[in-house]
């Protein structure tokens, strides 16, 4: 297998689609081929699978071209942790998105498959369980209540979610993000040395360069606060603990690539404003950024209810291999 051909969007390209930059990347494959391409699964944004030839590009993402089709997490993949009438805690791969953009929501039923959204997944899951336990009557199909997605996870982030099943249940658990109460530990692996401190900032979706990040100015912006915590000294990097209080749009990559501690394996947030783009030495398999910790009382019982999980298989031999460098 040979390396993908990768490109990173200038500013001659900003808004551009996905479909045009290719046309840049290969200027002599005809546009038939090119969308023959997206729809193999063999072109990655920022290291995701990209299948929309219309979505529009932001400066710094890159794009690139396989030789061999992208794997993408199945809904066999996704772990139930927790199921009753009114939620689902569930353990989401790397690789699927939480729910889909609003362009992607009229893919064909096959086109879908291919790439199920863990809002489907879930829902896939909750059915099979229903038929498995003979909950559907004769003459009918199996039913379960729609999803409510109540807080997200970026594609590329692992481990633990909570979904609503029912009006009331989604009430009470927006509630509680909305009071910073839920508890939601990340664990990552950055560049450098981090140091144990509370980052405060006010975040922006274009802090002037296309990028999402932070700005000076404290009436403009959401704020964004992210309680930093060292685990493991790890040679040239670090093991980090991430606690949000409040839970902004890659909140925990933007916070500390400002800190100048590259998340190994980002593709999308290595340039800091009007400076050079950030190596990444690391050789991740992927973003080693894992959701391991969730904790919040239950939206209709109020009994408290925790769950942790390990990183997975990938990040834990990323982790073994650096502490066998270090």
């Amino acid at each position: 297998m040979t390396d993908p051909i990768a490109f990173a969007v200038t500013e001659d390209l900003l808004g551009k689609t996905v479909l045009a930059v290719m046309r840049t990347m290969v200027p002599g494959e005809p546009w038939s081929k090119l969308r023959q391409r997206l729809e193999r699964s063999l072109v990655s944004v920022n290291g995701t699978v990209c299948l929309s030839e219309a979505r529009r590009v932001v400066l710094g993402d890159v794009i690139e071209l396989h030789d061999r089709a992208i794997k993408t997490p199945k809904p066999q993949d996704v772990q139930i942790l927790f199921i009753d009438s009114h939620i689902v805690v569930v353990a989401k791969p790397s690789g699927m998105m939480t729910h889909r953009r609003e362009e992607e929501r009229n893919w064909s039923s096959e086109k879908k498959a291919l790439h199920p959204s863990l809002e489907e997944a879930v829902a896939a899951l909750i059915a099979r369980r229903s038929l498995e336990s003979g909950q559907r009557t004769k003459g009918t199909h199996a039913r379960s209540p729609a999803l409510r997605v109540v807080h997200r996870l970026d594609r590329d982030t692992s481990g633990l979610l909570v979904m609503a099943r029912t009006d009331e249940a989604e009430e009470g658990l927006i509630g509680q993000f909305r009071r910073h109460t839920a508890h939601r530990v990340y664990w990552t692996i950055v560049h450098g040395h981090p140091m144990a401190e509370t980052i405060e900032s006010n975040l922006v979706r274009d802090r002037g360069d296309g990028r999402r990040g932070s700005i000076n100015n404290p009436k403009v912006g959401k704020r964004a606060v992210t309680h930093v915590r060292p685990l493991e000294d790890l040679g040239d990097f670090s093991l980090v603990e991430c606690q949000l209080e409040t839970g902004r749009t890659n909140q925990i990559r933007i916070h500390l690539s400002e800190r100048g501690h590259l998340v190994c394996g980002d593709i999308k947030y290595r340039q800091p404003f009007a400076a050079r783009m950030v190596e990444d030495r690391s050789r991740a398999p992927r973003l080693a950024l894992h959701a391991a910790e969730l904790g919040f009382a239950h939206p209709i019982t109020g009994e408290e209810l925790n769950f942790r999980i390990p990183f997975p298989d990938d990040l834990s031999e990323f982790l073994d291999r650096l502490r066998g460098d270090a």
